[in-house]
């Protein structure tokens, strides 16, 4: 049995004592925040204060105006720089969840707080949270804080628009517009319609929900009742969110059929048609295929091109979640990955992922005018009037499922402003570098393998080779369910060391492995170097 021991001198504990946790209660680490003068232990609720409406939810220059530059102040001091310098950050200071809860003041209370409370709550936030922003953060398919996307987000909070109607949110309406028509060029769709999604699971229940409207458009008044079983096709590859959708629109997780993949990931086109095949011998009928443009774990591209061929075969939709190769779409260096994807008939999308906009921002892009509408529209009387006196057309709030909805195209548009589509390329091609470094240091070392010797995406995926199984033969019983274990344990030093977050899975028969994934163009191949020996020092003795 593969043990997997560290000297407790090696790992920070970061326990605290109980008379350490008192004294935090009583005066926390946030003293430097702001000039003592500047500071009030008077609760800003107090009725001798600015105002004696305290509650009212209106900012007032008196009352809230040093509380705001304040909090400005504290946030972009400890949540953005200092987090974007390897050297006075760690990337977290993990804590157990009962800790956890002693540490910050989670509870709610019936009496009001100070502001200089409020501002030490944030500060307890800010100091456990897991900073994504860290370019040492590289665990999930987003990270970084691009400095344009955060003015973005802010901008947003401070205006809070819901874009459904153009007399509500004018600026957003004309800028959705303008961005969803710019990204689906760039797809190749020479016309079409599109929208933000509150993410790219969203975005693709969007897909099976046009899908399914094309094919049986009664289904939107009728529902299921007449409808023949209906089979969406997606490789086993593909996001789960496939089968979460199907359940949510009433087909059954069951109906998602799993298509084959080759040994890159890749869904297999031969296996498409024989499930294909399948469901219509059963008497079923599959009516959609997702495709995926950058698999979650191994960055796969499916073949797009065969796949559109076989959906024209058989009157299938086909919709391709890009969700997180889509970025590639940018650089002509990268951009083959997705080819024949202009014959989608719909395509997910996210900015937040491969081209680094803040969470979240997710888009979801079909070739087919007024099907979003016409599946969605419920002419809510209330919001739609058709008597206004401008173009109703700007009102498109009716094709969304969701009512209510933030302005998630403001922080991508001020990147891509900033940045222009120049700007935006660089970042793709960096992040494919460094990703491309990655592989060839791994190449290069004995102590590691590469699941792929060559990733598709920005995925590296490899496994750490500890000492005790160097040189064993890698077909020996046994030495699988001892590989299994190395990642988890790494994982869970790392994480209370803090130095780094790059995560790890089992995919189908293969052990635990890692999986290093560059999104953020601020990870430099010193970075890379960072990852890989850390790995290999948390495992020494593995």
């Amino acid at each position: 049995m593969l043990q997997a021991q560290m000297p407790a001198s090696d790992i920070p504990t970061l326990t605290v004592s109980d008379d350490e946790m008192e004294a935090m209660e009583v005066h926390r680490h946030c003293a430097t925040l702001s000039p003592a003068s500047s500071r009030s232990s008077t609760p800003a609720t107090q009725k001798g204060d600015a105002s004696d409406k305290w509650f009212v939810s209106l900012a007032e220059r008196g009352q809230h105006e040093d509380f705001l530059t304040r909090a400005a102040s504290l946030m972009l001091q400890e949540a953005v720089f200092k987090v974007a310098d390897r050297n006075s950050s760690r990337v977290l200071e993990w804590q157990e969840p009962e800790q956890l809860r002693r540490l910050i003041e989670f509870d709610v209370n019936e009496a009001p707080v100070s502001q200089d409370r409020l501002l030490e709550l944030m500060d307890d936030v800010i100091r456990y949270s897991v900073k994504t922003g860290h370019p040492r953060f590289v665990n999930q398919l987003f990270s970084s804080v691009d400095p344009y996307g955060l003015a973005g987000q802010w901008l947003c909070a401070a205006l809070n628009p819901s874009v459904y109607t153009y007399e509500v949110a004018p600026v957003f309406t004309l800028m959705e517009e303008t961005v969803l028509s710019e990204m689906r060029k760039i797809v190749g769709f020479t016309q079409g319609d599109g929208l933000f999604a509150p993410g790219g699971s969203m975005a693709n229940g969007y897909g099976v929900s046009c899908a399914r409207y094309a094919k049986f458009p009664k289904v939107k008044t009728e529902g299921l009742r007449n409808l023949p079983r209906l089979v969406v096709m997606a490789s086993e590859d593909a996001h789960y969110s496939v089968q979460k959708m199907a359940a949510l629109f009433g087909l059954g997780a069951d109906n998602v059929y799993s298509v084959a993949v080759d040994e890159r990931g890749r869904m297999n086109p031969s296996d498409l048609e024989a499930q294909v095949e399948r469901a219509k011998s059963e008497g079923a009928a599959p009516f959609m295929v997702l495709a995926t443009a950058g698999t979650t774990v191994m960055g796969a591209f499916d073949p797009i091109q065969s796949i559109a061929d076989l959906c024209e075969k058989h009157d299938m939709w086909l919709h391709v979640d890009a969700a997180w190769g889509g970025g590639a779409l940018m650089s002509n260096m990268h951009k083959h990955k997705l080819d024949g994807i202009h014959r989608a008939d719909s395509v997910t999308w996210n900015p937040h992922k491969l081209l680094a906009a803040p969470q979240q921002c997710s888009v979801f892009l079909t070739r087919h005018c007024g099907v979003l509408s016409e599946c969605h529209s419920a002419a809510a009387t209330y919001l739609f009037q058709q008597d206004k006196f401008y173009d109703t057309s700007l009102d498109t709030g009716d094709k969304h499922v969701q009512c209510g909805r933030r302005a998630d195209v403001l922080k991508f548009w001020l990147m891509w402003k900033a940045k222009g589509t120049s700007g935006l390329v660089a970042h793709i091609d960096t992040v494919f570098d460094a990703a491309d470094y990655a592989t060839k240091t791994l190449k290069s070392r004995a102590d590691f393998k590469l699941v792929l010797d060559e990733p598709e995406c920005t995925n590296v995926c490899f496994w750490y080779i500890p000492p005790s199984l160097q040189g064993v033969d890698p077909m020996s019983h046994g030495y699988n369910e001892k590989l299994h274990k190395v990642a988890p344990k790494i994982k869970e030093r790392m994480m209370r060391e803090g130095s780094m977050m790059v995560t790890y899975q089992p995919l189908r028969h293969l052990p635990n492995f890692f999986r290093l994934v560059v999104q953020s163009s601020g990870v430099t191949h010193e970075d890379i170097d960072f990852f890989i020996h850390e790995i290999a020092r948390l495992g020494a003795d593995l």
